[in-house]
C-alpha cells in the first residue's frame, strides 16, 4: 500500500462499510488493514497485529506514527505474544485491552509419524537432516541460517538441509552454496502444500530458524507439534517457547559460527534430542492447540463489543 492510495482505499472502505454494515471488524497488519480501518473510522475495531509490523515496523518514522494512530482508535489489539504486547503498550495502547494468546495450529495435522518415504527418495536415509521453513528474506536471517549450514557442513559431511519455501534472496542463497560446493548437501522443496508439510517435518531431525523478529513463530509451533527439537535465534519470541538446554538450543541473534557450533553440538547429542522433541510435542499440545486457543479470540470479539464506547475518535 503506497501513501497516495489511502485516500481512495478509505473511501472504498466507508462504503463497503456502509453497505454490509458489520457488527465488529477484525484488521491487520496494524499500518495497513488496521491503519485503513481506523482512517475510515469503523468501530468496533480489533486490530491484529502480524508482529513484525510493531516489533520492526513500528520502531519509527511513518510506520510508528500510523501504528500509534491505528492502536489508539481500536476497541482491542490481538497478537500472539507478549513481545509483541509489550511492544503496543509501550505504543499506548492500554494492557487491559490487549488479548495475547498463539494462534496455534492444528495438533492432529502436526504430529509425529512417518516421512512418507522422503528420506529414501532424497537418498538421505544415513544423513542428519535439518529442516529451514522460513521465507528467504533478511526478516528471517536466512543468510545466516545458511552460513552457519555451511561451517557446520564444512566439520561435518554428513549434514543436509532440506529448504522449503523462496524469496528474494534466493540469487543470493543459491550463490553462496554453489562457492563451496555444498549445493549437493541441500535439496530445495519450494512450496509445500499443507496436507505434504508435516512429511518434510518428519524427514528432520532437527528444525532451524535464524529469524531477525518473531512474535509466536507458526513453522516452530508445527516442530513442536512433530516432535522435532530446535536450535532457534535468541530473540524474545523464541524464548518464549525455547529453553536452551531444556527443550531446543538458543543461539545468539546474527551469529553464523554460534548456530554452526549449536548445529555440531545437537548432532552429537541423541539422548538431548530425542528428549526435547518429547517435550516439545507436550509443550504444543498444552499451549499451541488451535481448537483450544480459538476460544481466546472469541474473547476479544467480546471485550470489543464491551469497550465500544470506551474509545474516541
Amino acid at each position: 500500500m503506497h501513501l497516495t492510495d489511502g485516500p481512495s482505499l478509505v473511501f472504498s472502505l466507508r462504503h463497503v462499510f456502509g453497505e454490509v454494515n458489520p457488527d465488529l471488524v477484525q484488521a491487520g497488519p496494524v499500518q495497513q488493514g488496521a491503519f485503513l480501518t481506523a482512517l475510515a473510522g469503523y468501530k468496533p475495531l480489533v486490530t491484529m497485529s502480524w508482529g513484525s509490523d510493531l516489533l520492526v515496523n513500528a520502531a519509527r518514522g511513518v510506520g510508528r506514527w500510523a501504528a500509534k494512530y491505528t492502536l489508539a482508535r481500536s476497541n482491542v489489539l490481538i497478537c500472539d505474544c507478549q513481545t509483541v504486547s509489550n511492544a503496543a503498550q509501550q505504543l499506548g495502547m492500554p494492557p487491559e485491552r490487549i488479548v495475547a494468546f498463539p494462534w496455534g495450529i492444528d495438533i492432529r495435522h502436526f504430529t509425529p509419524g512417518g516421512d512418507r518415504g522422503l528420506r529414501a527418495r532424497l537418498g538421505w536415509e544415513d544423513n542428519f537432516v535439518l529442516l529451514s521453513t522460513r521465507s528467504w528474506e533478511p526478516i528471517y536471517g536466512i543468510e545466516i541460517l545458511v552460513a552457519g549450514f555451511i561451517q557446520a557442513a564444512q566439520a561435518n559431511p554428513n549434514l543436509r538441509l532440506l529448504m522449503l519455501g523462496g524469496g528474494s534472496l534466493q540469487p543470493r542463497i543459491k550463490a553462496m552454496l554453489d562457492k563451496p560446493g555444498m549445493l549437493e548437501f541441500v535439496h530445495f522443496a519450494g512450496q509445500v502444500d499443507y496436507p505434504d508439510l508435516p512429511a518434510h517435518y518428519h524427514a528432520a531431525d532437527l528444525y532451524l530458524s535464524a529469524s531477525r523478529s518473531d512474535g509466536t513463530s507458526i513453522s516452530l509451533l508445527e516442530a513442536f507439534a512433530c516432535g522435532l527439537p530446535v536450535v532457534v535465534s535468541d530473540i524474545p519470541g523464541n524464548r518464549e517457547w525455547v529453553e536452551s538446554g531444556v527443550n531446543g538450543w538458543l543461539f545468539p541473534d546474527g551469529d553464523k559460527v554460534g548456530l554452526a557450533n549449536f548445529i555440531i553440538a545437537a548432532c552429537q547429542t541423541d539422548l538431548e534430542r530425542n528428549e526435547y522433541g518429547k517435550a516439545n510435542r507436550l509443550v504444543a499440545e498444552r499451549r499451541a492447540d488451535w481448537k483450544r486457543n480459538f476460544k481466546s479470540l472469541l474473547m476479544a470479539y467480546e471485550l470489543a463489543a464491551a469497550t465500544r464506547r470506551m474509545v474516541d475518535g
